[in-house]
């Protein structure tokens, strides 16, 4: 009996022990209250700053058909991606962008929807790659587009917006610059090299990582698309990879061996028009013009950009662009369009290097402290009262002292306190407290809900 006894506490530990060796998988996040408030303060800021251009939610699901991305992007991005075939037989994969399904949802009622369309999302992506610094294999990301749209306004619009956002986190210039780039203008220019229009996305997938690589290897990935003329040709993309003023653009663009200056001129007038809408919001200390931004994914086709950190590791934290063709491309019916995305994890990263994640990020309206019997029964009716008007409410589930109880209220950041004790209860009152700036006031105990309400939506203090 005694062993059998021994067997069974063994294989209790035993499955204990393997119950906490279980671990979550490698570049996925577990969200414990602290790490779920933060990521809910995110979600709120971009909330907030998108409700201000007019846009709207939307939301899709989280595994689609394997289809949706290989049309758009091709088979060699399989190996990115968590796919399967599921019991229907079906290839399926988990969305590794929200993009290719937005197009899906506007192509299935396109001539109902109204222009322009402007959408955003806040949702949980998955990419199987190896998981470092600021790069996870599941992680929240932000996007909006705007649909129905041609010409620059627009792309004024999203950039703005993106903008908008990076400052409503608090960051400055100094913190963040936004680079602005042209596809069109590198298609126009790599044809006038003579290269082959299936091989134009690679060439620009070789520039897109100059900046990464040494001269050298750049100069031998383009070889086998230029031969001898290799030399040449790298010497002026570093010319023009160099440009920072659309003066200095237009000057270049006149230099340069191209053939179709008739769209070049029609492409620069659009950039004319760009930069000048962005300067008359304001925006210029925010951005400047690098081509060195070319966007490595195949489907873009006009103004990209990219924003990144300046005062660090020059981290990438959000890009986007034009995609003009993709909508007809997965749908078979044409609509312009353009956005952009922003991931949270290097956002987060970013937020705290820079102190800008706020001390409390779920704060707490109102803590209520009570003293004696009677006085916690007249507050717990109080507290009823004030959560059914949406009053976040807490208090001591168990009585306990004033200390622990104002420890207890500034651990959960509460924003004031509510004093209940037997001299307040006899004189009618309650006691407000501002936590924060330490000051109180006896509150006639019938007006407690209006006076309330007015210090929480109105920020009302008695003088």
């Amino acid at each position: 009996m005694q062993d059998l006894f021994v067997s069974l506490s063994e294989r209790v530990l035993l499955h204990q022990y393997a119950y906490f060796m279980i671990q979550s998988l490698p570049g996925f996040r577990e969200f414990y209250p602290a790490e779920c408030s933060l990521r809910n303060h995110i979600f709120r800021v971009w909330r907030g700053a998108v409700a201000a251009y007019g846009f709207v939610e939307y939301d899709t699901p989280l595994l689609e058909p394997l289809e949706l991305f290989t049309e758009k992007s091709g088979d060699e991005i399989v190996s990115q991606l968590f796919n399967f075939e599921d019991k229907g037989g079906r290839a399926v994969a988990l969305r590794p962008e929200m993009t290719p399904s937005l197009v899906r949802l506007v192509g299935a009622r396109v001539n109902s929807l109204r222009r322009p369309i402007k959408w955003f999302s806040i949702g949980e992506q998955f990419r199987f790659e190896r998981p470092q610094k600021g790069r996870l294999r599941s992680f929240y990301q932000f996007n909006a587009d705007i649909l129905g749209v041609e010409g620059p306004g627009a792309d004024a619009e999203a950039i703005a917006l993106l903008i908008h956002i990076l400052c409503a986190f608090g960051f400055k210039a100094e913190d963040f610059q936004l680079r602005l780039s042209d596809r069109d203008l590198w298609m126009y220019y790599l044809e006038a090299w003579s290269i082959a229009e299936e091989d134009r996305i690679a060439v620009l997938g070789i520039i897109d990582k100059m900046a990464r690589r040494d001269r050298e290897e750049t100069a031998k990935n383009l070889k086998p698309f230029l031969a001898d003329a290799v030399d040449d040709f790298l010497s002026e993309v570093e010319g023009l990879v160099a440009i920072r003023s659309l003066a200095e653009l237009e000057a270049f663009m006149q230099k340069a061996r191209l053939q179709k200056r008739d769209l070049i001129e029609e492409r620069l007038a659009t950039w004319r028009e760009l930069l000048a809408t962005l300067s008359a919001m304001g925006l210029d200390p925010y951005f400047h013009i690098d081509l060195s931004i070319v966007r490595g994914l195949a489907y873009y086709t006009g103004f990209v950009f990219e924003a990144f950190e300046v005062s660090g590791e020059s981290r990438a934290l959000a890009g986007g662009g034009r995609y003009d063709t993709l909508m007809e491309k997965i749908t078979g019916q044409a609509l312009p369009a353009l956005g952009f995305a922003m991931g949270d994890v290097t956002l987060i990263d970013l937020l705290s290097e820079k102190g800008l994640l706020p001390k409390y990020v779920e704060a707490l309206d109102v803590y209520v402290v009570t003293s004696g019997e009677e006085p916690r029964n007249a507050a717990l009716k109080d507290i009823a009262a004030l959560r059914a008007q949406g009053v976040q409410v807490e208090y001591a589930l168990k009585p306990a002292g004033f200390n622990k109880q104002f420890k207890q209220a500034d651990q959960l950041g509460a924003r004031y306190a509510l004093i209940y004790g037997e001299e307040e209860l006899a004189r009618g009152e309650v006691t407000i407290r501002d936590c924060s700036k330490k000051a109180s006031f006896a509150c006639p105990h019938k007006d407690l809900g209006n006076v309330l309400k007015a210090i929480l939506e109105e920020g009302y203090w008695p003088e």
